[in-house]
């Protein structure tokens, strides 16, 4: 992410934004795939994570998400790797709201590393949708209620936030 758009705290609240570059399928329901990497950029503020992750359902306005931040993957403040795997859904329901109102409900630990790739798969039925990690057979992260209801429908994002440098690679969509 170029430098100019990283957020700065000192004149705005952190917030997700649509940063992404969009794959214009039409999805609804069905599985996404990615294998996913992200490290800091050079002079990366204090606050950056390593933001990376995948967008879905996007219709132009808004889209749900499930993003990591891999830098607290391996924290040493525990609260801070609760905080390693986020669902989003914007422009509505971005982390902080979510954080405030939902404690705990859309995010969670998990094994994970800055600089070190990282297999997202995401299974969306209606109002529900799981996100696995690393081919394991059980979710790190299940929403029943995505905030944006079971009919959207749109494309997938691949996205990132401040000061990130992501790479992205063998993305898989398969609608239902």
């Amino acid at each position: 992410m170029p430098r100019q758009y990283w957020q700065d705290p000192s004149r705005e609240a952190l917030a997700d934004r649509d940063f992404m570059a969009w794959l214009p399928v039409d999805f609804h329901n069905g599985v996404i795939e990615a294998e996913v990497k992200a490290e800091l950029a050079p002079g990366a503020p204090a606050f950056a994570r390593g933001f990376v992750g995948l967008a879905f359902r996007y219709d132009g306005t808004q889209f749900e998400s499930f993003y990591l931040r891999p830098t607290n993957g391996v924290a040493d403040d525990q609260v801070r790797r609760n905080h390693a795997v986020q669902y989003a859904a914007f422009p509505d329901w971005r982390f902080d709201r979510l954080r405030r109102e939902s404690p705990e409900r859309y995010e969670t630990a998990a094994d994970i590393a800055p600089d070190r790739w990282v297999h997202m798969r995401i299974e969306v039925k209606g109002a529900q949708a799981k996100l696995y990690l690393d081919h394991r057979p059980s979710p790190v992260l299940i929403v029943n209620d995505l905030k944006l209801g079971a009919d959207l429908r749109g494309g997938v994002g691949l996205w990132i936030e401040t000061a990130t440098i992501a790479h992205f690679r063998n993305i898989k969509v398969m609608p239902q």
